[in-house]
């Protein structure tokens, strides 16, 4: 581990060499900057990473996609078609803690940057692989998106109204699961190295993460042999647990157990309801939904949506309103937990970008920095790392090795 900034943050003095691009990848990789690693975002001289493509919407013709994951990294622009830009990176893996990639199977290898070589060379390295269905198995050598695995994964198939077509989520959930889990894969195998010296390699792909959030849906078919289906905004397994309409609008109902399924009785005005035999267990809710729900929705209907947010939490129901995304944004419980960051940026003066979930208390996450220019800190970086001077720096831009 070398020397990093912020000395009090959990991952000071981890150097992390991203060779990864679009979402997993990177989602992986800002976390770990976050908590205070160096990471030198590595990407393709002229065009780097393709979200920086990826618009509208823009800030000023540069992509918000590409902002939402890359936030405190530094961009090294590397040709590794190049003999002299695979060299580089060799050599800054020489000096890393933990290299990420999501290349195609064998593209690294070719350039002599595959896990046996670099471990060859660096034998206490994190080397993590991302992509679509993992370095073995049957279809290892197929590229893998988020919304391919949505749908093979069997996300797709309970998202969606009852009857209707399946759903993809609004957000590329895979691609994030899998960058969390990249994040955890890693962490755990620094904690390795710090018993027995040695890195290793990580193999995720986007398909295993995805069916392991499954989660109680996929083992009711496991363990019960029970088939699920689309239920819209409804629980399979717990009622009432849904959106329900009211006089102007809706709202969010979360029954989580009898307890509060008899308060809800009671505010309603039929306490009667939590000692039907029907209705008294959550088990006997869910086989008799049917009946329950409609009798609920009539209730809702006839007043409106702060009304009964207003009396359902006050009895200690969880609920809360469908909120449109900038209504998210910009609520008082995300300002107040201190969420939005206004960044400096140089060349929009700030920008607002989200800070990291993650409150350590004791080892707080960095205050964001804005993302990256493309190549914006390449000669920076390998000065540092490998003390090129600026005589070799302007002898490898004049090769096409950097940019």
């Amino acid at each position: 581990m070398s020397a990093g900034p912020g000395n009090e943050q959990p991952l000071a003095g981890i150097r992390v060499l991203d060779l990864s691009r679009v979402l997993a990848g990177p989602w992986c990789t800002q976390t770990l900057a976050d908590l205070g690693a160096e990471v030198w975002k590595i990407e393709a001289p002229g065009q780097g990473d393709d979200t920086r493509s990826w618009s509208p919407p823009d800030v000023g013709g540069e992509s918000t996609y590409f902002l939402c994951a890359n936030r405190s990294k530094e961009s090294v622009a590397v040709n590794l078609k190049h003999p002299e830009g695979q060299r580089i990176v060799r050599d800054l893996a020489r000096q890393a803690d933990v290299l990420v990639e999501n290349y195609r199977l064998g593209a690294l290898d070719a350039f002599g940057l595959g896990y046996e070589d670099l471990a060859a060379i660096n034998p206490g390295l994190v080397y993590c692989s991302i992509s679509g269905y993992g370095r073995s198995g049957p279809r290892a050598a197929e590229p893998g998106y988020d919304f391919v695995i949505q749908a093979e994964s069997g996300l797709m198939s309970i998202t969606g109204e009852p009857g209707g077509a399946p759903m993809k989520l609004g957000v590329a959930i895979t691609d994030l699961v899998t960058g969390m889990n990249g994040v955890q894969a890693i962490l755990a195998a620094l904690l390795a190295r710090a018993r027995n010296g040695r890195g290793q390699h990580i193999d995720l792909a986007l398909l295993d993460g995805a069916v392991s959030v499954l989660a109680n849906v996929g083992s009711g078919y496991l363990a019960a042999g029970k088939a699920p289906a689309r239920l819209g905004n409804g629980h399979p397994t717990v009622v009432p647990y849904q959106i329900f309409g009211t006089r102007d609008g809706s709202f969010a109902l979360a029954v989580g157990n009898d307890a509060q399924f008899a308060r809800l009785c009671s505010l309603l005005g039929h306490p009667e309801w939590s000692a039907d035999p029907d209705y008294a267990t959550n088990r006997a809710r869910v086989l008799n939904r049917g009946r329950l729900i409609p009798l609920l929705e009539a209730l809702f209907a006839a007043e409106g949506t702060a009304h009964w947010l207003a009396r359902v939490r006050a009895a200690g129901i969880p609920a809360g309103a469908v909120r449109q995304v900038e209504e998210a944004l910009d609520a008082p419980e995300i300002a107040a937990r201190g969420l939005i960051a206004d960044t400096v940026d140089a060349r929009h003066g700030t920008l607002r970008l989200l800070r990291s979930p993650l409150h350590l208390r004791g080892t707080p996450p960095r205050e964001p920095a804005a993302p990256p220019r493309l190549g914006e800190h390449t000669d920076a970086v390998l000065a540092r790392a490998l003390a090129l001077d600026d005589t070799t720096l302007a002898a490898l831009r004049s090769h096409g090795a950097i940019a």
